[in-house]
């Protein structure tokens, strides 16, 4: 008997015909004589509408009532599926965050996991009932609720499945969602893009961070640590989907796996500033402290003189502006320069550890499409190229193009030729 956790996303469970045929996935499961958890997002869009309804009645609402707000979306959702469940002859119990044991740090609005305890989870199974658990949500040490941010439902079935040991079981955390698996590059974008049958947990959080939506960092980070199966496959049809593992020797194979595209970047940059020790620290900390992520960096220095660029989403320049403004103020000179309109196309494969060619092939087809290159950054698996936002879907496609991904197809890795 394994134990399978699976998860529904918002579209997923987003009106009860949906609901209905989620809960016949996961009585399928239960059929085929194994446990299953599920985990729940909220309805559709209801977050982005609680967040909304916040709006009118207060300009400033404070973190903690938000998120007793929007952790309501994942209360009616999981009791929904709980009685869909039931009036399929499926037992269910229906839990919020904290009921199935998730702790958090108390960081409301983006709170992370750190303790699960099985104990409610492991009583409802022996029971013979399916826990159905509200994603993005947990309870701190002293009792606060708290939310878990962007890709919090993801997040929490991974930090479930870990905790239930689902891979000593034979089982996997299972990703339902509005796409029937990971692609080589955003279909919507490139029509040519292929399904991967399985791709490492290395690769996959590299295309997450460089604007994948399929799943969120956090929970590739969970899967990889803890050697969490995640599969993901589309909930509303019989698909295998992609398996996301741990990496195998002919991954290497495979030059390069995937294309992705972060569209709407900004780039600020801090001129002549002092060439001290400690000025980047400073920045960096100010940009911390205002919960924004980095993307690149690019210091250049003349002399006593230094100049430090760095890439932000584009909604996060007015915070970014503020937080450098004030590093300029401390350091008593400078000029504080943004520019906008860029974006960033990348490729990612655990081939490029063994195989050469792989920068000059990606600078060789956008210098040949006339597309300008403003910055470049590498890692083992990666190569980045920050170019003007409006060549960002053409440069997308080609590189797409140049590593031959539309051949990969939904073939193993294993089974994939070298590009």
């Amino acid at each position: 008997m394994a134990i399978f956790v699976q998860k529904f996303g918002g579209t997923s469970v987003g009106n009860p015909e949906r609901i209905a045929r989620c809960a016949m996935r996961v009585k399928q499961r239960v059929d085929e004589g194994h446990k299953v958890v599920v985990v729940v997002s909220a309805m559709g869009h209801t977050t982005d509408e609680l967040i909304a309804l916040a709006g009118k009645v207060s300009t400033t609402p404070s973190r903690r009532e938000l998120d007793m707000l929007m952790a309501t979306g994942e209360q009616v959702s999981v009791a929904l599926v709980a009685m869909a469940l039931e009036s399929l002859g499926v037992p269910a119990t229906s839990l919020t965050g904290g009921q199935a044991g998730i702790t958090t740090d108390g960081a409301f609005g983006r709170a992370r996991v750190t303790k699960v305890s099985r104990e409610r989870l492991d009583r409802e199974l022996t029971l013979g009932r399916v826990p159905v658990v509200c994603g993005f949500q947990g309870l701190s040490r002293d009792g606060e609720l708290t939310t878990l941010g962007r890709g919090g439902s993801d997040t929490t079935a991974v930090a479930l499945a870990a905790a239930l040991q689902v891979a000593e079981h034979g089982g996997a955390c299972e990703i339902f969602t509005d796409v029937d698996g990971v692609y080589t590059a955003d279909p919507r974008l490139v029509p040519t893009a292929a399904k991967l049958a399985r791709i490492s947990y290395e690769e996959m959080l590299e295309l997450a961070l460089l604007g994948a939506q399929v799943m969120h960092p956090r929970s590739v980070l969970f899967g990889e640590r803890y050697g969490v199966p995640i599969h993901v496959r589309h909930s509303q049809r019989p698909d295998e989907g992609t398996l996301i593992c741990r990496e195998t020797p002919d991954m290497e194979d495979v030059m390069v796996v995937g294309a992705a595209l972060k569209p709407d970047l900004g780039r600020v940059s801090l001129r002549r500033i002092p060439n001290n020790p400690g000025v980047q620290g400073m920045l960096f900390e100010a940009v911390a402290n205002a919960g924004i992520m980095v993307d690149d960096i690019v210091q250049t220095e003349f002399g006593e003189i230094a100049s430090i660029s760095f890439t932000v989403d584009h909604g996060d320049l007015a915070d970014v502006k503020i937080a450098a403004s004030q590093v300029l103020d401390k350091v008593g000179t400078g000029e504080l320069a943004v520019e906008i309109g860029l974006a960033k196309v990348s490729v990612v494969g655990t081939g490029m550890k063994s195989h050469v060619g792989v920068a000059s092939r990606m600078f060789t087809a956008l210098g040949a499409a006339k597309i300008p290159i403003h910055n470049i950054t590498t890692s083992e698996i990666k190569i980045s190229c920050i170019v003007g936002r409006e060549h960002a879907q053409r440069a997308l496609a080609i590189a797409h193009e140049a590593f031959g991904l539309d051949k990969i197809g939904s073939k193993s890795q294993a089974e994939a030729t070298a590009v």
